[in-house]
């Protein structure tokens, strides 16, 4: 299925460039109509879940278990540790984060790979990864805000357009199928290149931290955004995902 313009304004049922674009990642109550909202959210989480969206470049697969190896050997870099203010985790641990993201309501992650060698079936996932992409819909009082975090993991893909059409996706993705129509994106100061690329992305600061020493930009995604958004993901497909099997011998610890 192809997310060109003539199904525009069509909405899928809910379903029972930088280095990163938000910290930290790799990374419901009241009325009647929050709750309802919020129980939607927390199903469309799992709408991913065997869904994959190719792009030109990039191509978002759901995080399984076969990713976690390469996950845990990029998370290893200090400068990764230090961008995403996280502690080393031992490979068992890692597994038992990717199952508890898996699980999550308010989570919505796919890995990113390389189209071109993904296509090609040139190599297995975990060799074509580049990074990953998550959106995050934690605020109790408005369930179509979410938060969108970006990491290019893999220094050799970074300048090179892979984020862009990563973030690009993941928010035509949430717009079409999670109901989203407000981001934010949480930036460490010191990243510029990735400010610089969402705010290409029609991205408006509207906070600084001084304590964190991020900035908190934002995006409401109003009908004239909307075209526009659509206009550059149309090109993207959407496919149905198997999930690839752990290594004869391998197994979650």
């Amino acid at each position: 299925m192809s997310w060109g313009l003539a199904a525009e304004w069509e909405r899928p049922p809910l379903a029972p460039e930088g280095l990163w674009g938000a910290v930290p990642s790799l990374g419901l109550g009241g009325d009647t109509g929050r709750v309802l909202g919020l129980s939607l959210s927390a199903e469309a989480m799992k709408i991913n879940q065997n869904t994959v969206l190719q792009g030109q470049r990039v191509t978002l697969v759901p995080y399984t278990a076969a990713h976690v190896p390469r996950y845990h050997e990029w998370m290893q870099s200090e400068e990764l540790q230090r961008l995403t203010a996280s502690e080393p985790l031992s490979l068992g641990q890692e597994y038992e984060m990717q199952r508890s993201w898996r699980d999550d309501a308010d989570k919505c992650t796919f890995i990113v790979l390389d189209t071109e060698r993904w296509s090609r079936q040139a190599c297995a996932d975990e060799d074509c990864m580049v990074g990953d992409v998550n959106l995050f819909l934690t605020d109790t009082e408005d369930p179509t805000l979410g938060e969108i975090e970006i990491m290019i993991a893999d220094p050799s893909y970074r300048g090179r357009g892979f984020g862009k059409e990563t973030t690009l996706m993941m928010m035509s993705y949430g717009v079409r199928n999670l109901g989203i129509t407000k981001f934010e994106a949480k930036i460490g100061q010191e990243n510029e290149a990735s400010i610089c690329m969402f705010k290409k992305l029609h991205f408006k600061e509207v906070a600084v931290n001084s304590v964190f020493q991020e900035v908190t930009l934002r995006l409401d995604v109003s009908d004239q955004e909307r075209r526009w958004l659509l206009e550059q993901t149309n090109h993207v497909e959407e496919k149905s995902y198997v999930e690839p099997k752990l290594p004869a011998g391998v197994l979650e610890t």
